[in-house]
């Protein structure tokens, strides 16, 4: 593990903590898409289901348990605990729009057409897209909580941070003439192995955050509410 992988998922801890503090001390989850926080937790569940069979590292098993069991309990808080506080009204993005086409592009892309494998490849294209519903929510109010965008910042920035992590990982290549026989390990123990799929879905992921990132910087990191442009 390189510092920027490491930084991308502090990035991403982060995050969840940040969306728990909002919902916990304010007692609601208003202006926050239960759709987006639902898809996080099928990219998680169907990521992960190697935890049952093969070890990794601590820090790897660890980490796996915490994104299952948090992006679970966001969704109980959401779906029973601070109900009242949603409104679907304004949380009305297609899911099947996204959904639908990333499992046929897990299907028609992966490694080896194995169940394990295509949720992975599944996952990498259902994580690319299931931002939409919330930035789909934002375009329709118009604005935001604060602590709101902090918590999409620290969701943007890790997987944006990955991006130095694949340029890091492909110069370290050429000087790593070692590769293991078995790909399916690669990504796991191959630290100069940069996987197209990751890489094609992470560009994408980042790509729709650009707005956000420029309406955050620009109004946000100056002591402004967040307002998109009318």
């Amino acid at each position: 593990m390189n510092l920027f992988r490491l930084i991308a998922d502090l990035s991403h801890l982060a995050s969840i903590f940040i969306l728990l503090h909002k919902i916990q001390t304010s007692r609601s989850c208003r202006g926050i898409s239960f759709k987006t926080q639902a898809l996080y937790v099928g990219v998680f569940v169907s990521r992960y289901l190697d935890l049952f069979f093969r070890w990794v590292s601590l820090y790897n098993f660890l980490m796996k348990i915490f994104f299952i069991a948090s992006s679970s309990y966001i969704l109980y808080l959401m779906k029973y605990r601070y109900r009242p506080t949603h409104d679907p009204s304004i949380d009305t993005f297609k899911v099947e729009y996204i959904a639908v086409p990333a499992f046929i592009c897990g299907c028609i892309f992966n490694y080896h057409f194995t169940p394990t494998e295509i949720l992975w490849s599944f996952s990498l294209f259902m994580e690319s897209v299931a931002i939409l519903p919330q930035l789909f929510m934002l375009q329709r109010t118009g604005e935001a909580e604060t602590i709101t965008t902090h918590y999409l910042a620290a969701l943007g920035a890790y997987r944006a941070l990955y991006i130095p992590n694949w340029i890091y990982r492909q110069v370290y290549s050429f000087c790593c003439f070692q590769c293991l026989a078995n790909p399916t390990f690669k990504r796991y123990f191959t630290e100069g192995l940069v996987d197209p799929i990751a890489v094609v879905t992470g560009v994408v992921q980042t790509g729709l955050y650009v707005d956000f990132f420029y309406v955050y910087f620009t109004k946000v990191m100056h002591g402004e509410k967040f307002e998109l442009p009318a």
